[in-house]
């Protein structure tokens, strides 16, 4: 969950965030490194007067070419893995379906039978002490702690777009089309999102919340639904 003035991402809580804020810092880095060495050479320019040897050197010439090659390596190599990782879905524990709607959610757990729900935001007059106001939902997506969900994105209507920060997560919702992505939940907890896709007037109130779970209570929620 974000807090008031912060500057940086979210809590990393699944492995693809944490690779994500980890390049971010890396191409920070670069960024940083490649402005000192240009503040650099325009006051070393400045300060002193340039030579016919200085423009025309090959050396200089050579050196301009080769490393923008190099940062651009330096940058594509890591971008090339976190995109393989981010699209490598390899034997899902859980399925779930997210289908887009003006405006809420519908939500169906594939692998079970008519598991289906609507999730729609909570109006400011019936909120609860501590939760957020256009973020809480009348019905949460639980899942399991620890265990790699694959999630069906569509869309009934209009585009729109899935997506939840701290889990890395951001998918487009079109209709008659079926886009998938996946996230492990690292630790127990409640995760916020929003629609991230220009759906309509009530495009700001389509909130995601996806609440993370040991499996061990899950279970035993599973057992007392039973009685």
């Amino acid at each position: 969950m974000a807090n008031h003035l912060q500057l940086g991402f979210q809590d990393a809580s699944s492995p693809i965030m944490e690779e994500l804020i980890e390049f971010h810092d890396h191409a920070l880095m670069v960024a940083l490194a490649i402005c000192s060495l240009v503040l650099y050479l325009l006051t070393l320019m400045l300060a002193e007067k340039l030579s016919s040897n200085t423009v025309d050197a090959q050396e200089i010439e050579l050196i301009w070419t080769i490393l923008p090659a190099i940062v651009l390596i330096l940058l594509a190599l890591p971008s090339l893995q976190i995109l393989y990782m981010m699209d490598e879905i390899n034997e899902p524990d859980l399925t779930l379906k997210a289908i887009g709607r003006q405006w809420y959610w519908t939500y169906e757990y594939t692998d079970f039978t008519d598991l289906t729900f609507d999730s729609y935001m909570t109006p400011t007059t019936e909120l609860s002490p501590g939760h957020f106001r256009l973020l809480e939902v009348d019905h949460r997506v639980i899942v399991p702690m620890e265990s790699p969900i694959r999630v069906l994105v569509t869309a009934g209507d209009v585009l729109h777009s899935w997506a939840i920060p701290s889990l890395g997560v951001k998918t487009d919702a079109i209709p008659g089309r079926l886009n998938q992505t996946s996230f492990i939940a690292t630790r127990p907890g409640i995760f916020y999102g929003q629609c991230s896709g220009m759906c309509g007037d009530n495009h700001s109130y389509m909130p995601i919340v996806v609440e993370s779970t040991p499996l061990a209570h899950l279970e035993h929620r599973s057992s007392l639904l039973t009685l």
